[in-house]
């Protein structure tokens, strides 16, 4: 990866950030409680200077707050300079990646689908965790074992994936209370 900038930008959802290089984009930061919140995410483990987006990068800015303002907006033409090592985790993003606005998958299915067997379920899991680019990568669109909602490490956790879900029309079941014993 060469020079990373980054910009943090207000949407409908609070603000986001992302960080980009003259070949793509290498990081995505969903919403986080503020501005220097969502910065200090987005920053926490690439060294990057704050900069002006070039108008390629302004256009995925529009796009995402489109997103959040409920358009059914699409981000698999957006160009990645991620620099994911794994090969197995390239493959999950990309058949992720494919997922249309509005659709969902399991982590067993999506596993099943790139021949590493339900069992890798885990696995899928574990990519999703590592999604550099969430959103882009839309990982909100995998869900547990019969539709449950299942893990969002992004910020927010799971009330962040419930709202991407809600936005893309996803029916989901009910939020389960949560009781203190």
């Amino acid at each position: 990866m060469t020079s990373l900038r980054h910009a943090v930008f207000d949407t409908a959802a609070g603000p986001c950030g992302l960080a980009w290089t003259g070949s793509g984009l290498a990081r995505f930061q969903l919403p986080a409680d503020d501005a220097a919140a969502t910065e200090a995410a987005l920053t926490r483990r690439i060294a990057s200077t704050r900069a002006p987006p070039p108008p390629a990068v302004e256009a995925l800015i529009d796009a995402v707050r489109r997103y959040f303002d409920g358009a059914p907006e699409t981000f698999a033409d957006v160009p990645l300079d991620t620099a994911v090592e794994d090969e197995t985790h390239r493959k999950i993003y990309a058949a992720t990646r494919a997922l249309p606005w509005g659709t969902t998958t399991t982590y067993g299915a999506l596993a099943a689908r790139l021949g590493l067997g339900r069992e890798a379920a885990r696995d899928i899991g574990v990519a999703m965790s590592r999604n550099p680019v969430p959103l882009i990568v839309p990982c909100h669109r995998v869900l547990a074992a019969g539709g449950a909602l299942g893990g969002f490490s992004a910020p927010g956790g799971a009330v962040t994936k419930r709202l991407m879900l809600r936005l893309e029309g996803v029916p989901l079941p009910p939020e389960q209370p949560s009781f203190l014993l």
